[in-house]
């Protein structure tokens, strides 16, 4: 005789025939299950918010799935601290600026100016700031599973992070997590006692961005790892790896030294007051041509199909045109800054009369069509000298991915320390850019051999038009006595071929900026020169070459102006 199975009022209603039966049972249907990989995949570190208020029982469903994460022994050491007032959000991103400014000056250079180039909160702008608080008051013995291990109370608080973000993000609503705070500074904020630890500041908020994905991949700072790299089976394999995350910390480096000549003694200031500027003063005064009081920007376009070939720019081709026929109408960002800090504007582009190479397969230019553009360009900066000081800007789709290949080639560096992020790269075509650059070197060292430290050689092989032009217009201006402004890596490198060529137009030379380009620093290097801005421009067009060349005709007029001592 069998007796029907007592069904509990509570608890689980189950019994082990029906879950053997059906081990699956427990699962929800096809679409709520695509619906949360959906969600885990949209997931995102919001950092830009609109303004509008997060309504209250949204705010409430959000951190009511906070509250029902998963926590070591049922502890649910959790705490959120809700902050909308505007002063305290004010004082809370001071505070992450400050620390954010720390952190960059551990980096390598490179990594440090990526890292101030990302916006890394919203903490203003988000109209809503959690504080997720860890209550570590009660001792570890006394819960359940923290005996062994101590921290799990504050895994718990990050397992109700990752609940209130998907919360978050399946309604629409936008969440950052912000770490840069030194923590008892962000708890003296929010006075919380001993005993209580932060897990950092979730913004939150209407985002004002919609990333297609993660936005460190996107600015090109890190690629996700293929999971079978991260998966081990069954224990840590016996050759050590995998290999430990890539540390960004900063070795130490040799000083440059800088060759000054102090020709301001008798200025009512102390000797090199100005610093750079005073060397940059120093440099301009000594050249022959008459002291420059205005000059003139020209931006030079150039073609490049490796463009297109290799898919190595964030923006289509047809972006070069485009930006020349603004600069030629006064509109461009660079025709726009040369007009507010009075200076002319030239718009010129550099045409091969043949084929052009993408570099990987074929060489980028015909040698005679290097020689002609290098003359061309050298005629242009003799007439262009006639009004005053040269600054050089350039445009051309793909050509950060060519500078980086020219300068390995002079310079010998690898293509991992030269290949930067252009005008947007991210992770994957930063990959492709760095691939191409190797790619076009192997070539070129295979069919050039030694000849490719030669710079019309490398010119030839890895370059393009506007670097030929813009070298030729280096020899011309700097032959004609006036100071020669350089902007970022393209008209840096394109610096260097015209020294290899003309070693005396070095003295010429003043660097406008160094720009966020990886070979950059290192270009500016192998010129002797320091750069008088550090804004990390990413512009082009000569923006930095103008901005440059206002604080040194100040300079220059304040050497001449300023009261001195008998």
């Amino acid at each position: 005789m069998t007796w029907p199975r007592p069904v509990p009022v509570i608890g689980d209603r189950t019994h082990a025939a029906e879950r053997a039966a059906d081990p699956a049972g427990w699962a929800f249907d096809a679409g709520s299950v695509a619906a949360l990989h959906e969600v885990i995949e949209a997931r995102r570190d919001i950092r830009r918010y609109r303004p509008d208020p997060v309504p209250p029982e949204l705010l409430r469903t959000v951190l009511e799935a906070g509250h029902r994460a998963p926590s070591v022994g049922h502890s649910q050491p959790w705490r959120f601290v809700v902050v909308t007032e505007q002063a305290t959000r004010d004082r809370a991103a001071v505070l992450a600026d400050r620390e954010r400014l720390r952190q960059a000056e551990l980096l390598t250079p490179d990594r440090r100016a990526r890292l101030l180039d990302l916006q890394l909160e919203g903490i203003r702008e988000a109209p809503v700031g959690i504080v997720v608080a860890c209550d570590r008051r009660a001792h570890a013995t006394g819960v359940l599973g923290r005996a062994t291990f101590p921290d799990a109370d504050l895994w718990s608080c990050a397992c109700a992070i990752q609940n209130i973000w998907l919360a978050a993000r399946a309604s629409g609503l936008g969440l950052g997590w912000v770490t840069l705070f030194q923590p008892a500074d962000l708890a003296a904020l929010l006075h919380l006692p001993d005993g209580v630890e932060t897990l950092g500041w979730l913004c939150l908020g209407w985002p004002d961005e919609r990333p297609p994905e993660p936005g460190l991949m996107r600015h090109g700072w890190s690629a996700r790892a293929p999971l079978d790299d991260v998966v081990l089976a069954e224990r840590w394999p016996a050759d050590g790896s995998p290999e430990a995350p890539v540390s960004h910390l900063a070795g130490p480096r040799p000083d440059a030294v800088v060759a000054a000549r102090d020709s301001g003694d008798d200025l009512l200031a102390v000797p090199g007051s100005l610093g750079v500027l005073d060397r940059a003063v120093d440099r301009v005064l000594a050249l022959p041509g008459d002291e420059p009081a205005t000059g003139t920007l020209v931006v030079v376009a150039g073609d490049h199909p490796v463009a297109d070939a290799h898919q190595v720019s964030a923006y289509p081709a047809s972006v070069t045109a485009d930006v020349l026929a603004a600069t030629r109408s006064g509109e461009s960002l660079g025709a726009a800054t040369a007009r507010q800090a009075g200076l002319r504007v030239r718009a010129h582009h550099a045409v091969v009369p043949g084929p052009q190479g993408d570099l990987v397969a074929a060489d980028a230019l015909p040698a005679a069509a290097v020689q002609a553009l290098v003359e061309e360009g050298r005629a242009l900066g003799r007439e262009l000298a006639a009004d005053g000081l040269v600054c050089l800007g350039e445009v051309g789709i793909g050509n950060t991915t060519v500078a980086a290949a020219l300068a390995c080639a002079l310079l010998g560096l690898d293509p991992d320390a030269a290949v930067g992020l252009g005008a947007g790269a991210d992770a994957a075509m930063l990959a492709r850019k760095r691939t191409v650059v190797a790619g076009a070197l192997e070539r070129a060292r295979a069919e050039h051999g030694v000849a490719l430290a030669e710079p019309l050689t490398a010119l030839a092989a890895l370059g393009g038009p506007e670097f030929a032009v813009l070298a030729g217009v280096t020899l011309g201006a700097a032959a004609a006595g006036v100071p020669v402004v350089l902007d970022g890596l393209v008209t840096s490198i394109s610096a260097v071929v015209a020294v290899r060529l003309e070693p005396a137009a070095q003295p010429a030379l003043v660097a406008g900026q160094r720009s966020r380009e990886r070979a950059h620093a290192e270009v500016l290097t192998e010129l002797g020169l320091e750069p008088l801005l550090d804004l990390r421009l990413r512009s082009g067009e000569g923006v930095g070459a103008v901005l440059g060349a206002q604080l040194l005709l100040t300079a220059v007029r304040a050497r001449r102006t300023a009261g001195r001592v008998s």
